[in-house]
């Protein structure tokens, strides 16, 4: 009876996978049929793209935005990944998840091959059982329920789980692979398949005949018969490398297929250069051959053969065949869903292999020489930080014909490519570098007692005092578009606060951006803090800077809507300060003035419409509808071409309309504009809180009264009476300049400026000072007095 149940179980186990299979992944209504390339679909959340996959095999990646382009790609599983945590079984979850998105790639036309552990894991599981179940049911019975728990097993030998569990591994894959309409094929193979030629031309033609079939070959050792492997045997050259592991087999294999990439998953996030286990262990993003030696290696996982240094040996020997090696972590909860997919969008996961070695820094060295940097820079005298800022002031207009030539091979490049108003944005002028100039010295002046600045001061007890002061905030990451005067105005703000600052510009602006930033570091240099301000020249994406959490300190968004957005979205783990829209609000009053009106509406709509404070949403009050204010508004805007769309009140007053709004949260940023109606100032207040984003917002009126309300009640950064949209800006409020403007509600609001960029700490001065002299029963009481604070110097 026992036997019964034990052997029952068991063999229901295929029975209550496949169930769970159905259950976890896509159901059958959503196979798809043989893709084409262009045919575009998705699965769950991963998006089918399209993308140009023929190249010429012969030379690895240069760079991980290149790994997209990879047509024949091998994924390596190893042990850790493929098995559960008792290392007897499968971890299912996780082998579903890479099946579906080996089957996402394979259907966008890639070649696709598993070079997969597991079999001795489910064979030990398989054995296990048999075990359990060869004891006599007598003896069972006799032994009592608990000690049958307790039953010995003995130690189980791996040649024999890997006859037992290689059958019932492929089943499981099959099951998975079946869901997606994909057929696999297993291959076993040891040392001799490779090293006997015939073999080997087999095995070869057996491959690409699978690969042309769309079918997907699973490889595994045949460890049921494969010998152990001879210590340092393998990897001693490229045509007599060894099957000692998967590790060296999917090396093997991606060779003597031509493979585009190799993917091997572990259970770490990638190399090291230290055990990760260590203290100071840093993640490497990308491995060149010759950099072993900075490398400790620690013990292999807990699981297979290969420890890290196996991989490392078997992608060196793959990348010196032409193939690219991503080493990176399959079993991490968060990331595994998406790993493969992610690693071959050119997305920054594990540690790449690269036989191309950038000729400076790459970003995590740049971030370290922003922080090493930025601490010094945070140690000169104010006075000295005036003087680089006034430096770099004064090499702007020095060098303007220089700065001006490189412009110029911006513009000349982005002619046909950008929009009209982001090509303004791009282009530079002596006006425009001469404002640059004298706003960089109105930071120099207000940067004097900026870091160190005593902001509160308390005796807490006699001899006991405590000061809370400004200091840095630590690496800025500032990312901007099309806008190469912001490189300027943003490190002028770093230098005068002390923050060490990383610079990603965008491609159109490249000329324009390097020589801006050499003449910054010029500066920099008079103090020796050259390296305080480093500009992201490599081909890192945005994001995956915003994933460097433990080098950057907070991220600053300057460009469109969308680039706002998107960074927020990525961002993790890291603050951002910035505004996701620019929807500004102008409400006319019913006691406007006429000529102030228009003025203000021509302004805020038509000086700089791409601008973040441009107005978007004209609020008319309705008694001046048909009236000579309204008509002039109405007929400055037509001569302005300015498009109109009317909100659903004003439409519905008008015979003949304008193309009425798709949406009333929207951001023109060209000559378009939303008119519509409201019947007061609180139904205008209303719509601003409703519609707006709460970036900056305008009331037209000659009541004061009026105007008061709508200054108390606009929940905005900037709210403004009888004035442009436009003044929401650093330099015109006096600040020198802005690294953008801030929409949230903690730390800066609105234009930041200097003051923007500190924060605080606290700095305790004591004498012998310990807590308990101050318990019930202690020698001492805390007085809390508030000192006074020296006078900030405010010329």
């Amino acid at each position: 009876m026992l036997s019964h149940v034990y052997r029952s179980g068991f063999q229901s186990y295929y029975q209550r996978f496949l169930s769970w299979v159905q259950s976890t992944t896509v159901s059958r209504s959503h196979r798809a049929q043989t893709p084409t390339i262009s045919h575009v679909r998705s699965w769950s959340n991963i998006p089918f793209i399209t993308v140009p996959l023929s190249r010429t095999h012969g030379k690895s990646f240069a760079h991980r935005s290149e790994l997209k382009h990879a047509k024949r790609i091998v994924v390596k599983l190893g042990s850790a990944v493929v098995t559960r945590g008792d290392e007897c079984g499968l971890a299912l979850g996780r082998l579903a998840s890479i099946v579906e998105q080996v089957s996402v790639l394979q259907n966008q036309g890639r070649e696709m091959m598993l070079v997969t552990s597991g079999a001795v894991a489910f064979g030990k599981q398989r054995l296990r059982h048999e075990i359990l179940l060869s004891q006599s049911v007598r003896q069972a019975l006799h032994s009592g329920q608990n000690q049958l728990k307790e039953m010995s097993i003995p130690v189980l030998e791996a040649r024999a789980c890997a006859a037992a569990g290689q059958s019932g591994l492929m089943a499981l894959y099959e099951a998975m692979f079946t869901q997606y309409s994909i057929c696999a094929a297993q291959i076993l193979v040891t040392n001799l398949d490779f090293h006997d030629e015939q073999k080997r031309q087999n095995l070869n033609g057996t491959l690409h005949e699978l690969l042309r079939m769309n079918i997907v070959p699973i490889i595994n050792t045949n460890d049921a018969v494969v010998p152990p492997a001879e210590p340092n045997s393998d990897l001693q050259g490229v045509n007599v490398i060894s099957v000692k592991d998967n590790d060296s087999l999917a090396a093997r294999l991606a060779v003597e297929m031509k493979t585009d990439l190799l993917i091997v998953l572990s259970d770490v996030e990638g190399l090291f250069d230290m055990p990760p286990g260590s203290d100071d262990a840093k993640l490497i993003d990308t491995f060149y051959p010759g950099d072993q030696q900075s490398v400790t290696f620690g013990t292999k996982s807990r699981v297979g053969l290969g420890g890290m240094e196996a991989k490392v040996n078997a992608a060196l020997w793959a990348l010196k065949g032409g193939t690219s090696v991503v080493i990176a972590n399959g079993t991490h909860p968060k990331v595994s869903g998406h790993v493969i997919t992610d690693i071959v969008e050119g997305k920054k996961v594990g540690t790449f292999f690269s036989e191309v070695k950038p000729a400076g820094p790459n970003i995590e060295q740049q971030g370290e020489m922003a922080r090493s940097g930025g601490r010094l820079l945070a140690t000169l005298e104010p006075e000295q930080r005036a003087e680089i800022i006034c430096h770099l002031a004064d090499l702007l207009t020095d060098q303007r014909d220089e700065i001006l030539l490189a412009n110029k091979k911006d513009l000349e490049e982005a002619e046909g490519r950008l929009a009209p108003p982001l090509l303004k944005r791009l282009s530079l002028s002596t006006s425009k570098l001469n404002s640059l100039a004298i706003g960089l010295r109105q930071i120099a002046a207000s940067s004097q007692d900026s870091v160190g600045r005593v902001l509160r001061r308390t005796r807490i007890a006699k001899n006991l005092e405590l000061e809370q002061v400004t200091v840095p905030i630590g690496v800025l990451l500032v990312i901007f578009e099309s806008r190469p005067d912001c490189l300027p105005q943003v490190a002028a703000l770093a230098i005068a606060s002390g923050n060490g600052l990383l610079l990603k510009g965008g491609k159109e602006a490249s000329h324009s951006n390097q020589f801006l930033h050499l003449l910054t570091q010029e500066a920099l240099s008079i103090h020796g803090v050259r390296e305080a301000v480093q500009l992201v020249n490599t081909r890192e994406e945005v994001e995956d800077l915003c994933r460097l959490d433990k080098m950057i300190d907070l991220i600053i968004p300057r460009g469109s809507s969308q680039l706002v957005r998107d960074i927020q979205k990525t961002a993790k783990g890291i603050p951002v300060m910035g505004h996701s829209e620019g929807i500004c609000h102008m409400y006319v009053d019913s006691e406007a003035s006429v000529d102030k009106a228009t003025r203000l509406v021509r302004d805020s709509k038509c000086e700089y419409p791409a601008a973040c404070n441009a107005l978007e949403t004209l609020l008319i009050h309705r008694d001046l509808l048909r009236t000579p204010l309204f008509d002039q508004i109405i007929d400055m805007l037509r001569v302005e071409q300015v498009k109109i769309h009317a909100g659903p009140k004003f439409a519905s007053y008008l015979t003949f309309s304008p193309s009425e709004v798709k949406s009333l949260r929207t951001e023109y940023g060209d000559l378009e504009l939303c008119i519509e109606v409201v019947d007061s100032v609180l139904e205008a207040i209303d719509h601003i809180h409703k519609y707006g984003s709460s970036h900056t917002d305008v009331i037209v009126t000659e009541n004061e009264k009026t105007a008061e309300f709508f200054l108390q009640h606009v929940d905005s950064a900037c709210v403004f009476w009888n004035a442009s949209t436009r003044f929401s800006d650093g330099y015109r409020f006096g600040l020198g300049a802005e690294v953008g403007i801030s929409t949230s509600r903690i730390h800066a609001r609105g234009p930041v400026g200097l003051d923007g960029l500190l924060t605080t700490k606290w700095l305790l001065r004591g004498q012998d000072h310990v807590v308990s002299d101050f318990s019930e029963h202690g020698s001492l009481k805390y007085l809390h007095e508030n000192l006074p604070v020296p006078q900030r110097n405010t010329n």
